[in-house]
């Protein structure tokens, strides 16, 4: 049986792995190959386990650890084409290890990964959606301003979604940071605030998506009870735990995971 384990989700670092101990897949590597393999070692994945990589943009929080882990264990990597060109340049992969390109789905192993793009400030930004070996469909969107109509296609109908709940607006507008960042963050390229994501939580729930997972949570502009309650709100007239099931994706987390 596959599960989502939401090993890191923050803008310190992202790696979300999809699967169980005998195989799956990783979306991003964005903390150091020391913290994410004893993240995995702690939810008794070996190394293994991983059949490949699939980064969803550039940005170092999502890529950090990419280089020394290929290097360490010869995974393959897959990226939309401009990011690829820019892992490729920054020799962000080792020669030990394959790049190639996703414009589209790929099977690897039992496992279907479809990419799909997303509003980032970035080259390129995509989410993913994954069929797993045991029928299931996993969806992973973590870095984008807005849900656009391709966004809100590709997560309907998912049994469990992992998705971005970055910031409460009104932490963000009173707090430290300077004017231009907060205009970035809140802009349609930037990221997702949680009254943005619970309504498009509220449809995907009315539509059949059961398991929600609330990922990139900022450390300065957000807090899982902050998160947790503005979707709730948003998900009024559904009971929690009965009609869904919600839990947010600590920054590191060693033994929380989703079954499918």
């Amino acid at each position: 049986m596959a599960r989502v384990y939401p090993l890191f989700s923050s803008s310190d670092g992202n790696a979300t792995f999809i699967g169980s101990r005998r195989g799956g897949i990783l979306i991003d590597a964005g903390v150091s190959c020391k913290r994410l393999v004893e993240a995995l070692q702690s939810n008794d994945i070996p190394t293994s386990a991983i059949q490949a990589i699939f980064i969803t943009h550039e940005h170092s929080d999502h890529i950090k650890g990419l280089k020394t882990f290929t290097s360490k264990y010869a995974v393959n990597v897959f990226a939309q084409p401009l990011n690829a060109e820019y892992l490729a340049a920054s020799g962000c992969i080792s020669a030990r290890s394959r790049l190639y390109d996703i414009n589209g789905s790929v099977c690897v192993g039992d496992f279907e990964v479809t990419s799909f793009a997303t509003p980032h400030d970035t080259r390129q930004s995509c989410g993913y959606r994954i069929n797993t070996p045991d029928g299931k469909t996993v969806c992973v969107c973590t870095d984008l301003g807005e849900v656009t109509q391709t966004v809100h296609d590709n997560l309907m109908g998912c049994d469990i979604v992992l998705l971005e709940a970055n910031y409460d607006k009104n932490m963000l507008v009173n707090g430290s940071y300077p004017y231009p960042l907060k205009q970035r963050i809140m802009s349609d390229h930037g990221h997702l605030d949680n009254r943005d994501s619970g309504a498009e939580l509220r449809k995907l729930v009315s539509r059949g998506t059961t398991r929600l997972i609330l990922g990139h949570l900022s450390r300065h502009n957000n807090d899982p009870q902050t998160a947790e309650r503005t979707v709730t709100e948003a998900l009024y007239g559904m009971e929690r735990g009965s009609d869904y099931i919600l839990m947010t994706a600590p920054v590191e987390t060693h033994g929380e995971v989703m079954i499918i």
